[in-house]
């Protein structure tokens, strides 16, 4: 579930800068793609079309201000193109080896995600992503019918 986010509450997670139309139009798509976790380049290709003058360079400069305010978060899976999430809220990804689908993994009710690990003594965990790889049901289904 993705959060909310006000132009008011926007523009403090930017530090004061304005929500330039660019901005605007870069989060909107991100949201609109966000079931795909949209990479860079999926997201220029929307935006242009939305916003003709708008460059790549200006469509990675806002994802990577908007990265940095945490308004969106940046989805790495090894070393395949950055993606884009606007859900705030703690979860995972699971990314499917067959049809390099990306999905939000939430956790179980009232879960806390610092558990399962043994950090060292007096650690704080101040960010975690966590990825997962493997076949999505759709695909896992798909094999199950051609064998």
């Amino acid at each position: 579930m993705e959060q909310q986010l006000t132009e008011t509450t926007m523009a403090q997670m930017l530090g004061g800068q304005r929500m330039t139309k660019q901005r605007r139009l870069v989060f909107d798509v991100v949201k609109e793609l966000s079931p795909t976790h949209p990479t860079a380049s999926a997201v220029y290709e929307l935006a242009k079309k939305r916003m003709p003058s708008i460059s790549l360079a200006t469509v990675y400069n806002v994802l990577e201000t908007l990265t940095d305010a945490e308004i969106i978060t940046q989805v790495n899976i090894d070393r395949e193109a950055s993606r884009f999430c606007p859900n705030l809220h703690p979860h995972a990804h699971f990314f499917c080896d067959k049809c390099d689908s990306v999905f939000d993994v939430d956790l179980h009710k009232h879960a806390n995600a610092a558990e399962p690990w043994n950090l060292p003594d007096g650690s704080r965990i101040e960010q975690m992503n966590v990825a997962m790889r493997g076949i999505c049901p759709t695909c896992r289904e798909a094999d199950d019918c051609n064998d």
